[in-house]
């Protein structure tokens, strides 16, 4: 699994111009299933994303959880985190899990989340989502998790 998080002031997920999903202060949570990953993950990116102090504190310091500020998860699957750009110039998708794997892994990660106390919003498995977001910071990181 991999994900790239991101924090934001707020956050619009549209398919063919029809909004889907909106979060105001939060992550947008681009998240990636690869061949071979166990449902155990879910629970440990879940867990880990729920406590993941990347908010400001009084004094300025990343000290605080999403919990913590009372913010939401705009959570999306995106299958192009699995590239490989080791070859020639097109990305190679090889390691991205089937589809229906991907798609009960993404809804367990979804549902856990909420389990963790995080407002959880999603986009549209496999559609072509626009996503509008307000980047704050910018604060991204990256969790990978074999």
């Amino acid at each position: 699994m991999k994900a790239v998080i991101q924090r934001v002031n707020g956050a619009k997920l549209t398919v063919n111009g029809n909004e889907i999903s909106q979060i105001g202060k939060g992550l947008v949570v681009y998240f990636c299933v690869e061949k071979g990953d166990a449902d155990s993950c879910c629970d440990a990116f879940a867990a880990k994303l729920s406590k993941l102090r990347v908010f400001e504190d009084g004094q300025g310091k990343m000290n605080l959880s999403i919990t913590d500020v009372g913010g939401e998860a705009l959570f999306v699957s995106q299958f192009t985190l699995a590239a490989d750009l080791n070859g020639g110039n097109r990305p190679d998708f090889g390691n991205a899990e089937a589809p229906a794997r991907a798609k009960e892994l993404y809804l367990r990660t979804a549902k856990l989340l909420t389990e963790y106390g995080v407002p959880t919003k999603t986009g549209v498995f496999g559609a072509d989502m626009t996503i509008d977001q307000q980047n704050a910071g910018p604060v991204t990181v990256i969790w990978s998790k074999k």
